[in-house]
């Protein structure tokens, strides 16, 4: 089917018994976890399939085709393991990584490579979209800034990791590729696509194009000057839909390979961020921190808000009403895969799961065999540079104070410290944008399992860290919880009973006190370094 042509959304859904299953497609950057997940929030099954990432100088790609089959497989596994589940699965939904940027042509396929968040190509070509004029406010024309933060919340980013920066790219360098271009999809489009054959946006799947009004987040709709400014094609962008719509139903190509009822609503979902608040903490102003390759402190807020210095901003949230308060770090989780990978052990001796399931656990065992401060260790986690507080792709990481008294325990806790110290960084501004300091922050993601980590994080930030059960199930929580709202199974205010009591991380006095130094001695090697990184690195488009 043509993704320009729309199929026609199916009869709303009676409510459904939250014993009923979603299957939902939690699609991040290092592979596609599928999951059947019931409409009260629990992860009944769920299995993982890797994706390859190819990163070559500025680019960061993925094949689409890579996740449509990742997903297939992983959720043939899932149905296949007991039949009956077949039968109690009410909806699909997804939740994927976002500002990814696919191109589809006529057929919808795809053409060529996705662009990732992590790809810097599209530096130069936003550029000289946003700026014009001797006279420039942080790299943007002072008119153009005002307007986009005035309608949509936000600017694209001069790094060019956004969707505007890739579409930008792609008219500029690879003009034909972008003519045979008939939509331009994220990655949440793209699944959605080849699951109903309906070409479509979310609110927050187009965000980062910053092309929408935002101003109202109940209609949020595409702007013809926004889009003239950056040079685009309105033709060539999907229509908008709400997260919590359904936009149709399964394909008979997929229904029939997963077994599942052509009948089957596939509800739009949202991308991770908007996934991870849902199913962390959804009442306004409840903070929640995701540690995942990537890092964010996010809440819900009833209100629009831009922060332009501290790159922060409040953007169309899955909550229909509601917006989505984010502050974006580039790299926490990666720093770790990094460790592992790149030092610890080369990829011919890094064993497979069978033969250690749990690698990151034993690294956990390993730091906590040193002291808070990791004997004056100090480690910058700015491996791909950073967006918020500053936004500054220049900066790299690095150890400081190394001698050979450290060892490999103070290294690895180092790192973890590391990150938590960036948190810091980013949260006292972000307890600011939302004008009240957080009583607690609930973390989620990969990195929230550990148990290290979250209390690492709690006697840095000085807050209470919950950490709730399951912390890497978030999104495909938030995804059912989508779901269930899209079916008429649940209103998003039934979603704060359903969760359990987290487990709580209270800040310790002695701790406390050492990374006080810490930080201190964090955000001077910044300052310093910063002008350093930006000589070595002179063609990221960094700025002070």
């Amino acid at each position: 089917m043509k993704p320009h042509v729309f199929a026609t959304p199916p009869a709303p859904v009676q409510a459904t018994a939250l014993d009923g299953l979603v299957l939902v497609v939690d699609l991040g950057t290092s592979g596609c976890k599928s999951a059947l997940v019931t409409l009260g929030g629990e992860v009944v099954a769920w299995t993982f399939h890797g994706v390859t990432l190819h990163v070559e100088g500025h680019s960061a790609e993925q094949e689409p085709e890579d996740w449509w089959q990742a997903f297939l497989r992983g959720a043939g596994e899932l149905l296949a393991a007991d039949p009956a589940r077949r039968r109690r699965v009410v909806a699909v939904c997804c939740s994927t990584q976002t500002e990814g940027t696919v191109c589809v042509d006529a057929n919808g396929q795809a053409l060529g490579r996705a662009l990732l968040w992590l790809d810097m190509r599209g530096a130069e070509s936003v550029a000289r979209r946003v700026g014009g004029g001797r006279l420039k406010v942080a790299g943007y024309s002072p008119f153009k800034l005002w307007r986009w933060i005035r309608l949509t919340g936000g600017a694209p980013s001069l790094s060019g990791k956004d969707s505007a920066g890739h579409i930008a790219y792609l008219q500029d360098h690879q003009p034909e590729r972008y003519a045979r271009t008939v939509k331009f999809l994220n990655v949440l489009d793209f699944m959605n696509l080849r699951l109903t054959g309906r070409c479509c946006a979310t609110a927050d799947s187009i965000c980062t194009a910053w092309i929408t009004d935002n101003r109202d987040s109940r209609q949020v709709k595409y702007d013809a000057g926004l889009i003239r400014t950056l040079g685009f094609d309105r033709d060539k962008l999907p229509d908008l839909v709400d997260s919590a719509e359904v936009i149709g139903t399964l394909t008979g190509a997929v229904a029939d390979q997963l077994g599942l009822p052509r009948s089957t609503p596939v509800v739009a979902g949202s991308v991770d961020t908007s996934a991870v608040a849902v199913g962390s903490a959804v009442e306004d102003f409840a903070p929640h921190l995701y540690l995942g390759t990537s890092s964010w402190l996010g809440a819900h807020v009833p209100f629009k808000k831009s922060d332009v210095l501290r790159h922060m901003a409040a953007v169309p949230s899955a909550v229909k009403g509601r917006y989505l308060a984010m502050a974006l770090q580039t790299a926490a989780g990666a720093n770790l895969s990094f460790l592992r990978d790149k030092v610890l052990y080369h990829p011919d001796e890094l064993l497979s799961d069978e033969q250690h399931p749990d690698l990151y656990a034993l690294l956990d065992r390993i730091a906590a065999r040193v002291p808070a401060g990791a004997r004056g260790l100090l480690y910058t986690p700015w491996l791909y540079g950073e967006r918020s507080p500053v936004d500054d792709p220049s900066l790299r990481a690095a150890l400081i104070n190394l001698s050979l008294e450290h060892t490999r325990e103070d290294i690895i806790r180092a790192f973890l410290e590391g990150v938590a110290l960036n948190t810091r960084w980013m949260l006292e501004p972000f307890g600011r944008f939302l004008g009240r300091r957080p009583e607690r922050i609930t973390a989620v993601g990969g990195g929230a399992q550990s148990n290290l980590w979250c209390q690492i994080m709690a006697d840095v930030t000085g807050q209470v860290i919950a950490q709730p059960d399951a912390p890497i199930q978030a999104n495909a929580r938030g995804s059912a919880y989508i779901a269930a709202a899209g079916i008429g199974a649940l209103a998003f205010s039934d979603v704060p009973a359903l969760q359990r009591p987290p487990r709580l991380y209270q800040p310790c006095p002695q701790a406390r006190a050492r990374y006080d130094d810490s930080y201190a001695t964090f955000l001077e090697v910044r300052r310093r370094l910063a002008p350093l990184y930006r000589r070595l690195n002179p063609n990221q488009g960094a700025r002070p």
